[in-house]
């Protein structure tokens, strides 16, 4: 067991569900990215830069994707709570995992043509 599947067996059975499914769509959209657990919670990193985190709390899915993911994506994001360089996914609510592959691309894309 890995770092990473370590931190997801800790949360209920429902909320390991919605990480798995981010986790496995952030490999999938960027299958180069390395993962390791960092600032206490899962990171992707793309050439050694941060490309994405994420990490559950009591109600809500913390996703973390640098002030420039957030900003490329303020109009869809504004429904959600938000902190500098954070959103956070309701966990009552649907997750906008088409919006997280949205987001991972946008943010691959920006570290790859830097």
């Amino acid at each position: 067991m890995n770092d990473v599947d370590h931190y997801i067996s800790k949360f209920p059975v429902h909320v390991q569900e919605i990480l798995s499914k981010i986790r496995n769509m952030i490999l999938q959209k960027v299958p180069e990215a390395e993962e390791k657990i960092s600032y206490g919670m899962p990171g992707y990193y793309l050439n050694g830069k941060p490309l994405v985190y994420f990490a559950a709390f009591k109600n809500h899915i913390g996703f973390y994707a640098t002030p420039n993911g957030h900003e490329k994506f303020t109009k869809e994001l504004a429904v959600y709570k938000q902190g500098k360089g954070s959103v956070q996914f309701p966990l009552d609510e649907e997750i906008p995992y088409q919006l997280i592959v949205d987001i991972v691309k946008f943010r691959s894309d920006k570290i790859q043509n830097q």
